[in-house]
């Protein structure tokens, strides 16, 4: 039986001693989770994201994979006026399909708000997400460009930061499953305009996605933020960006 001692390690030399590191394992809330550390699965996140920890208008919603043994598997995406998407009155205007060689990354992104001409950023993002946040028809979806993701293969790191003018700078950090691992992370994402994101293929399988967008794609209104390192670990200038005040 191991001595019992208040210094657990006392038995390595003093050069491994002073390198030694252990890892947390304790957790620590959903919001801790969710800014800082990014473990979270995307489960967690489903039904309603706490107002405290999450991006206003940004939407995580379960969805059912059909396993088949043998041949495959079948999933739905999501159905015109039905469920969370005709909840809010978001239907794609535009899909399409990416593919991220494992150990790559993407981002960030980030599209341009439409904000009316007789108002200021600040008092639009008031109304749309504090005052009338389910009056969803205030939502100019057909000005800017909103984003719903599914993934498909393999395992996605995502990465949302709020940058809309007068809005608390929020940020989420969590995983979602493809469809090829059937489970409670297999999630449709809701992306709006003015929210930073980015994703990362997390794992050694190739990440495969399909995206709706609410307006057609204009090379315009894709804009691009510390977007130029790909690596298989988070980029040096994501940290910097993700840990701005």
């Amino acid at each position: 039986m191991a001595e019992s001692s208040p210094d657990l390690w006392r038995g390595l030399s003093d050069v491994a001693r002073a390198a030694l590191q252990t890892r947390d394992y304790s957790g620590g809330s959903l919001g801790e989770r969710l800014q800082q550390t990014g473990r979270v699965d995307a489960r967690e996140l489903v039904g309603g994201i706490p107002a405290e920890v999450g991006i206003p208008g940004v939407e995580v919603f379960h969805r059912r994979v059909f396993h088949q043994r043998y041949r495959g598997y079948f999933s739905e995406f999501a159905r015109e006026g039905e469920a969370l998407l005709g909840k809010i009155g978001l239907w794609p205007k535009q899909w399409a399909t990416a593919k991220m060689y494992s150990g790559t990354s993407k981002g960030f992104h980030i599209h341009p708000p439409a904000i009316p001409a007789d108002t200021t950023p600040e008092a639009w993002f008031q109304r749309l997400f504090v005052e009338e946040p389910t009056n969803y028809a205030l939502r100019p979806y057909d000005k800017e460009q909103w984003d719903v993701m599914f993934f498909i293969q393999g395992i996605c790191e995502m990465f949302l930061i709020d940058e809309r003018a007068g809005m608390p700078r929020k940020k989420m950090r969590f995983i979602i499953e493809g469809d090829d691992l059937r489970g409670e992370s297999n999630v449709g994402v809701v992306i709006p305009a003015g929210v930073a994101h980015a994703i990362r293929s997390a794992s050694s399988q190739d990440l495969i996605m399909v995206y709706g967008t609410s307006t057609v794609f204009l090379p315009e209104n894709e804009g691009r933020i510390e977007h130029g390192i790909e690596t298989p670990e988070t980029p040096a200038d994501w940290e910097k960006f993700w840990n701005l005040a």
